[in-house]
C-alpha cells in the first residue's frame, strides 16, 4: 500500500514538475526573437518531469521488488543457537513463520517452544525493523534523487536548450528497454524449456520420445510394477494435435475466408458494419463456454446424428460400419475440431478482410476496366495481391488451434490414440501437458519433466511452420509489390 501511495505522490510531483518547467519555458520564449527557442515549452516541462519523477520511481520499484529478498536476507544473517540447530528445511520454514508473524500473514502450524518461541518473537520484531527500513528508506532516496533531479533539470531550460533531443533520448532509451525486454523474455522461455527437456531426455530416449506410439507417463512405485518406466512416446499426442488442427481449419478457413472476400467486396457498408462486428464477437467469447457448447450441445447432436446414421446401416451391406456408428459416444475430435473452427472464424476472417480492403483499387479498378468481371477480379486480381497477408491470418489461426486447451479437454477426452479416424477420442499436446502439471508436482521425474520435452517439441514445430509461411509469404510479396 505504501508503494502505491509513494508512487502516486510521485505522478503528482511530476505533473506538478512539468507544469513548472513548462511554465518556465513559455515565460523565456515570450522575451526572446519568434524562432530562436529550439524546442517548445512542452518539451521544456517532460524533460523535468522525467529527471524528478522517473529515477526515483524506479527507486521505489526496485525497493518494492527486491525488498523482501533483501530482509530475508538480512534476517537470516545472524541465526540463534537454536535455529542453527534445525534441519535446513526446518530453517527455511521457522524464517518463513518470522516474516508471516511480523507482516500478520498465515503462518505453518508449527508449533514453537522455549529457545524457538523467543527466537522466533526477536525475529519476527527484526523482520518488522527490517521492513520499514527498507519502506522508508526507499521513500528516503526517492525524495532525495526527485529533488536533485529537479535542481539538475530546471536551471538548463532556456532557448538554446535542446529539450526535445533530450525527452526523445528518453523515449528512444525506453523502446529499446521494452525491445530487449521482449527478447530477453524469449531467451529465457526457450532456456528453460531447454534446460528441463535436457533433464527429461537423460532419462527417456529422445528417439523413443519422437517416434514411440505408446503416451503411459505413469511412473509405478516400485520396480516390479507393471510399467515401471513409464511410455513416453509422444507420436499418439501430436497426431491428436494435428487432426483437431485440420478439422478446426478445414471448418474456418472457407468459411473466414469467404465470409472476408463477401464483406470486402460485395456487401454495402450497412451490411458490412453490421456483419463484421457480429462475427467479431466470437473472437471475445471464452474458451470455456466453447468448451461447454461441444460438450453440451454439439457432442450430443453429432452422436445422435451418427447413431442414427449406424442404425440404418446395420443389416446392410455396411453393417460392420453401422454398428461403429451406432457406438459412437459424444467425445470426439470431430466435435473439437468443429467448435474450434467456430471460435477461429473471426481470426481469418477479419484478418482477411483488413488486408484485402488494404490491396488499392486501382487494380481493382483496372480489372474491370479490362472488363473483367467482379468474380474474376477477385481470384485473379484481390486475392494474389492479398495473398501474403491471408496466409499470415490462416498461419495465426493455426497456431491458435495448436494452442487451445479448454475445448479439446471437454469435447475430445484424454485418451492418447494415433489415429487419423475423427470420430475417435483424443488428446492433444497442451492437454497432456496441463495434465502433468496440475497438482503439487515434484520437478525432478521423468513423468513431470514429460511435459518440457512435449513444450519444447512443439515449440520446434511451430517454429518450422512459421519459417514455412514466412518464405510463401516473401515469395509472394515480391512478386506483387
Amino acid at each position: 500500500m505504501l508503494t502505491w501511495i509513494a508512487l502516486l505522490a510521485l505522478f503528482l510531483f511530476s505533473g506538478a514538475t512539468y507544469a513548472f518547467g513548462r511554465h518556465k519555458a513559455q515565460r523565456l520564449a515570450s522575451t526572446v526573437k519568434s524562432g530562436s527557442f529550439h524546442s517548445l515549452p512542452g518539451y521544456h516541462g517532460s524533460y523535468v518531469a522525467l529527471w524528478a519523477g522517473l529515477p526515483a520511481a524506479l527507486i521505489v520499484l526496485a525497493a518494492a521488488m527486491l525488498g523482501g529478498r533483501m530482509e530475508a536476507a538480512l534476517l537470516r544473517a545472524d541465526p540463534p543457537a537454536a535455529v542453527s540447530a534445525l534441519t535446513p528445511q526446518g530453517q527455511n520454514v521457522f524464517y518463513d513463520d518470522a516474516r508471516a508473524l511480523a507482516h500478520g500473514s498465515q503462518a505453518s502450524e508449527t508449533v514453537y517452544a522455549g529457545d524457538l518461541k523467543t527466537a522466533i518473537e526477536a525475529k519476527a520484531a527484526q523482520a518488522k525493523r527490517l521492513e520499514q527500513l527498507i519502506q522508508y528508506g526507499a521513500l528516503a532516496a526517492g525524495v532525495v534523487v526527485g529533488l536533485a533531479g529537479l535542481a539538475l533539470a530546471y536551471p538548463r531550460i532556456g532557448p538554446t536548450f535542446r529539450a526535445r533531443n533530450r525527452v526523445e533520448g528518453w523515449i528512444a532509451v525506453l523502446f529499446l528497454a521494452c525491445a530487449v525486454t521482449a527478447i530477453l523474455t524469449t531467451v529465457g522461455i526457450v532456456g528453460s524449456l531447454v534446460w528441463e527437456s535436457w533433464r527429461f531426455f537423460q532419462s527417456v530416449s529422445p528417439v523413443d520420445f519422437l517416434f514411440g506410439t505408446q503416451w503411459d507417463p505413469q511412473i509405478a512405485m516400485r520396480s516390479d510394477q507393471y510399467a515401471s518406466k513409464g511410455a513416453f512416446g509422444a507420436v499418439p499426442l501430436f497426431a491428436g494435435t494435428f487432426l483437431i488442427m485440420m478439422i478446426a481449419m478445414l471448418v474456418a478457413a472457407p468459411i473466414g475466408l469467404y465470409s472476408a472476400i463477401y464483406l470486402s467486396e460485395y456487401a454495402n457498408p450497412l451490411t458490412r458494419g453490421v456483419v463484421k462486428p457480429l462475427l467479431e464477437i466470437l473472437a471475445g467469447v471464452p474458451t470455456v463456454v466453447y468448451g461447454f457448447f461441444a460438450a453440451l450441445t454439439v457432442g450430443p447432436i453429432f452422436r445422435e446424428a451418427f447413431n442414427n446414421l449406424g442404425a440404418l446401416l446395420i443389416g446392410g451391406p455396411l453393417d460392420s460400419l453401422g454398428i461403429y456408428l451406432s457406438q459412437v459416444q459424444n467425445q470426439m475430435a470431430l466435435v473439437a475440431g468443429a467448435v474450434m473452427g467456430i471460435m477461429l472464424i473471426p481470426f481469418v476472417s477479419s484478418l482477411s478482410d483488413d488486408i484485402m480492403n488494404a490491396v488499392p483499387h486501382s487494380l481493382r479498378d483496372g480489372s474491370l476496366a479490362m472488363g473483367a468481371t467482379r468474380s474474376e477480379t477477385v481470384k485473379l486480381v484481390v486475392l494474389p495481391a492479398a495473398l501474403p497477408g491471408i496466409m499470415a491470418a490462416m498461419l495465426l489461426a493455426v497456431s491458435r488451434a495448436i494452442g487451445e486447451t479448454m475445448i479439446v479437454t471437454m469435447a475430445a477426452g484424454l485418451q492418447a490414440k494415433t489415429t487419423l479416424n475423427p470420430l475417435d477420442t483424443v488428446t492433444t499436446v497442451t492437454v497432456q501437458i496441463v495434465t502433468l502439471l496440475t497438482g503439487d508436482q515434484e520437478f525432478d521425474s521423468p513423468k513431470t519433466l514429460s511435459a518440457f520435452g512435449l513444450g519444447l517439441t512443439l515449440f520446434v514445430m511451430t517454429f518450422i511452420l512459421n519459417v514455412i509461411a514466412l518464405r510463401i509469404v516473401q515469395k509472394y510479396r515480391e512478386q506483387y509489390d
